[in-house]
C-alpha cells in the first residue's frame, strides 16, 4: 500500500506563483523518477517535469525557465515550483512516483490531483 498525497494548488493572477508537494507514503522499498504531470479540461494529460532519484531532471518546452522541479528523498516528497504562471497553465496537476514495491514488483503510481487555476 502506497500514497501520493499532493497539497498547494489554488487560484492565481498571471505572472503569479504557486509551490506544489507531493509526499510519498506506505510500503515501498525506492522510489526512481517522479514527476508531473497536467491535465486541462477536455485535453489529454501532459507530462510537465520530471526528477530521477539521482537529481537530474527534465522540463516541457512550455515550462521550461518558468518551473522548477526538486525533491527531497529523505522526506520522499517532490516539489514543483511554479513562478511567472500563464492562464494556459490551467490545469489539474498529477503527481507521479515510479516505485520499488518489493524486490520483484515496480510500477507507476498517481497522486490525486490538485487544480491550478490561472486567471485575473
Amino acid at each position: 500500500q502506497v500514497q501520493l498525497v499532493e497539497s498547494g494548488g489554488g487560484l492565481v493572477q498571471p505572472g503569479g506563483s504557486l509551490r506544489l508537494s507531493c509526499a510519498a507514503s506506505g510500503r515501498f522499498i525506492n522510489i526512481y523518477t517522479m514527476g508531473w504531470y497536467r491535465q486541462a479540461p477536455e485535453k489529454e494529460r501532459e507530462l510537465v517535469a520530471v526528477i530521477t532519484s539521482d537529481g537530474s531532471t527534465n522540463y516541457a518546452d512550455s515550462v521550461k525557465g518558468r518551473f522548477t522541479i526538486s525533491r527531497d528523498n529523505a522526506k520522499n516528497t517532490v516539489y514543483l515550483q511554479m513562478n511567472n504562471l500563464k492562464p494556459e497553465d490551467t490545469a489539474v496537476y498529477y503527481c507521479n512516483a515510479n516505485f520499488q514495491y518489493n524486490l520483484w514488483q515496480r510500477g507507476d503510481y498517481w497522486g490525486q490531483g490538485t487544480q491550478v487555476t490561472v486567471s485575473s
